[in-house]
Formats: C-alpha cells, sequence, structure tokens
C-alpha cells in the first residue's frame, strides 16, 4: 500500500472528509487486473481540493506546502515522498483551438464522464473500500480487454486529442483491443494532434516505444493516422524494396528489427533503430543490372532522426546519441572476419562507450532481413572486443602524447602537422607496435620520425 493513501485514509478518519474520498482512474484499475501498483495516484471528492490539501498541509503530513492549480480545481500533496493529486470533481467545456478547459464544479458521475476511457471511471472509497463503477462499463471493458470512451468518442477526442495516443498507449500496455467505434474516431481525428504541444506527444511516444509490445504501437499509431502527424518522414519507408538478403520493404524490416530487440533495451537503442534506414528512400538508386543501392543512407537517417527528435523536443543528449548510433551503424555492419585486430580497434575507438549499443543495433538490424538471418559475424566481434577490452580498454585507444607534449618536444605551433604526429602515434598503437601508456618510445618515435633533418 502507498504510504501516502494510508495516511490520508487515517488523517481524515472522524472528519467530514470520512467516507468522501475516493481513489480513481489507473490505480484502481491496475488493482483489479492485479498489476504491480504504479506512483500515480489520484483522489476525487465532490468538495474543494485545494481546501483538503490545506487541510493536510496544517495537520503536518504534507511534507511541504501543496502545489495549488485554482483555475482546474487540483492541487498536488507530496506525503513521506510520494505524490498524490488532489481533485475536486468537475465538469469540462473545451473550446476547439485548445486543450486547456474551462472547469465547473460538479458531482462524481459528472466527474468520470469526463475521463478518457471507460477501464479508468472506476471510483474506490478511501475509507470502506467500496468500488464505484457508475459508467456501467468500467468493470466490463477491463475484463472484455477493451478501450472505450465514456461518453461519445468524437468528442472525447475533439476536447482533447492527446486522448488518441493514450488510447493506443493503454491498448499496447495492457495487451487490450481499442472499440471499433472507438478507434473510427481516433481516425478521424487525428489530424486534431496539431494542437497538442510536442512535449506531450514525445512522451505518449516513448511510453509506446518503451513497451514490450512497442511494433504493435508503432503499426497502431500508423493505421490510425496519428504516426503522420509528428514524424511523418518514418511512413516513407513503406514499399521501399530492399533486395540482396532482405525478405521486407524498408518499413517492414525497421519493425521487424525493433521486434528483435532485447526486452530491456533502453530508449535510445530503439530510437536508433526505429530510425537506422529512415534515410533509404531518399537515396535509392538502381544500377544498369538491375542491383539496388543505398549510398550513404545512414548520413540521411542520421539527418532524419534529428529533424524527428528535435521536432518532439526530446533532450540533445539523447538526440545526439541515437543520431550518433545511426551514423555508425554501416562501420559495424560491414565488419568480416577478416578484419585485423588494428581494424577492430579503429573501430572501438570510433565507436567508444557506445560500441555495445552499436553491436546490439547491428544485430536487430540483421535480424530484421529475415527468418534466416544470421548474426555469426556480429557474435565474432563482439568475441573480438572483449579480448581487446581486456588488453587494452576502449579509452586508452589513443596517442600516449597529448597535443602539447608533441609541441614542446618538436617546438612546433598547432596546425597540419600536430594531427599528422597524433594520427601516426595512434595507427602505432593500433597496429600494436606502440603501447597505449608509453610515453618515452613515443616519445622515441616521434624523435626520430618528425624532428628537424628526420627521414
Amino acid at each position: 500500500m502507498n504510504p501516502a493513501i494510508e495516511t490520508i485514509r487515517e488523517i481524515t478518519k472522524g472528519t467530514p472528509y470520512e467516507g468522501k474520498l475516493f481513489l480513481v482512474g489507473g490505480c484502481v484499475r491496475d488493482e483489479i487486473m492485479g498489476l504491480p501498483p504504479t506512483e500515480d495516484v489520484d483522489i476525487v471528492f465532490e468538495g474543494s481540493a485545494l481546501e483538503l490539501a490545506k487541510f493536510l498541509y496544517e495537520k503536518g503530513v504534507a511534507d511541504h506546502r501543496p502545489v495549488t492549480y485554482p483555475r482546474f480545481g487540483t492541487a498536488m500533496v507530496t506525503i513521506k515522498g510520494h505524490t498524490v493529486e488532489l481533485v475536486s470533481a468537475r465538469r469540462e467545456v473545451y473550446t476547439p483551438e485548445s486543450r486547456k478547459p474551462e472547469v465547473e464544479f460538479a458531482g462524481l458521475y459528472e466527474d468520470v464522464l469526463r475521463r478518457d476511457f471507460t477501464i479508468n471511471t472506476l471510483l474506490k472509497n478511501l475509507h470502506t473500500g467500496e468500488i464505484l463503477d457508475l459508467t456501467g462499463r468500467g468493470k466490463a471493458d477491463i475484463e472484455a480487454k477493451i478501450i472505450r470512451t465514456p461518453t461519445d468518442p468524437d468528442a472525447t477526442f475533439f476536447d482533447d486529442p492527446l486522448r488518441m495516443l493514450r488510447a493506443v498507449r493503454f491498448a499496447v500496455r495492457l495487451g487490450f483491443e481499442i472499440d471499433p467505434q472507438t478507434w473510427e474516431a481516433i481516425t478521424r481525428n487525428a489530424p486534431r494532434l496539431a494542437i497538442i504541444s510536442a512535449e506531450r506527444i514525445r512522451d505518449e511516444f516513448v511510453k509506446i516505444l518503451l513497451s514490450d509490445n512497442q511494433v504493435r504501437g508503432i503499426r497502431m499509431l500508423k493505421q490510425a493516422g496519428l504516426l503522420k502527424e509528428f514524424a511523418w518522414e518514418l511512413l516513407e519507408m513503406q514499399g521501399v524494396t530492399q533486395g540482396g538478403r532482405h525478405v521486407y520493404d524498408v518499413w517492414e524490416h525497421t519493425l521487424h528489427a525493433l521486434e528483435s530487440l532485447p526486452r530491456q533495451a533502453d530508449l535510445i537503442l530503439r530510437l536508433a533503430v526505429l530510425f537506422h534506414d529512415a534515410g533509404k528512400p531518399r537515396t535509392k538508386t538502381v544500377d544498369s543490372e538491375g542491383h539496388i543501392h543505398f549510398y550513404g543512407h545512414e548520413v540521411k537517417s542520421a539527418e532524419i532522426a534529428s529533424r524527428v527528435l528535435n521536432r518532439l523536443k526530446f533532450p540533445k543528449s539523447e538526440i545526439s546519441r541515437t543520431v550518433r548510433l545511426v551514423e555508425l551503424h554501416m562501420r559495424v555492419g560491414e565488419y568480416r572476419s577478416e578484419w585485423k585486430d588494428s581494424a577492430v580497434k579503429r573501430l572501438m575507438r570510433e565507436a567508444g562507450d557506445d560500441i555495445s549499443d552499436l553491436i546490439a543495433l547491428c544485430k536487430a538490424d540483421r535480424k530484421g532481413y529475415g527468418p534466416h538471418a544470421s548474426t555469426e559475424e556480429l557474435e565474432e566481434l563482439e568475441q573480438r572486443i572483449e579480448k581487446i577490452i581486456l588488453k587494452i580498454p576502449i579509452h586508452k585507444i589513443e596517442s600516449p602524447l597529448n597535443g602539447w607534449e608533441i609541441m614542446e618536444i618538436l617546438n612546433i605551433p598547432p596546425g597540419p602537422k600536430l594531427r599528422q604526429v597524433k594520427q601516426f602515434l595512434l595507427e602505432e598503437v593500433l597496429e600494436g607496435r606502440l603501447s597505449p601508456g608509453d610515453k618515452e618510445a613515443a616519445k622515441k618515435l616521434v624523435r626520430e620520425k618528425f624532428a628537424a633533418g628526420a627521414t
């Protein structure tokens, strides 16, 4: 039990609040479904949430002053490190150009009708434990695994278009189906997503992408017309044939690659797989013999990834890591058993700390070729990298001398010669002729090869 819920229950016993506070939304739904409790806790009642928040603060149970939103009749309180949203029962009236409603206080029935889906309308009395199903459909839809709106779906999605993405997210996360009328309303209202902020779209998209059924989610976003509202570039991959070892077109290949990722794959890796071939439609060529090529597609794919992720206001660090993986994925994909250790070291140095994610991306890419694709070469590369790291950690695959040391030895300013010397020393390390930390041997080599009069 969330300690904040227990604290509110105890402190409101014997007060006018007893028996009038109700848990609502996801925490009730998940409890009924036997899912682990979430940190998202909402309590609704027919009264002022601001006054309830003030009461809890004055009783000394809140960690700090509540955060209040008088326009919406809501307040956020934190108790024992857990945040609870207190909500005044209300009805909402929307204007066409905004998802921010005008609010009027109302009863519990009107409050549940304003909520997104029937499965989120169940109320649980905080003190008695009684569960109220005021729409008469909440429990039934949970049992039937159906996502539907409590009122007219067109009105629901017109008022708050973000709910269309939430419908897909719940369907994917819970393994539910979307009610046909609700689905049709999503497809009709998809263009309304244009009034939603990029940050909110991003947050829902990320939750879909991080689910175990992310491919189903992406297919649903495409079929509903939602994906084209915020990442239309991805749709260009549809129908782009590839030839060679590829069984699927670029779109299906990408989805099969995503599906092959391990469950623990993080957001950056999933984004990199999603975008790794996005540039193929814009780089496709067919030579005189009918062979298909995508020269430089990794660069174009990285550009598209950067554009879409910036549009959705992803953090700069996440964008740069994703773009880097996309840009470099062909370097790993080009690996062959004949590579010398020096070539493997060059790859390791170029990839740096991203080498493991790059290999994971390329394994997914390879598995996306078709049912019989092999990743043996990539597994061999992993083994070779592990052996090299035991001898030389990735961060030590560099010149033993820094720029200042080289300039002092040769008495030269910054410039092309300095870069030439550093590259020479790096090559010596990569070829195994110079140890990464052997400064004395490096100094001797520099003097012999680059000092005035050296041949």
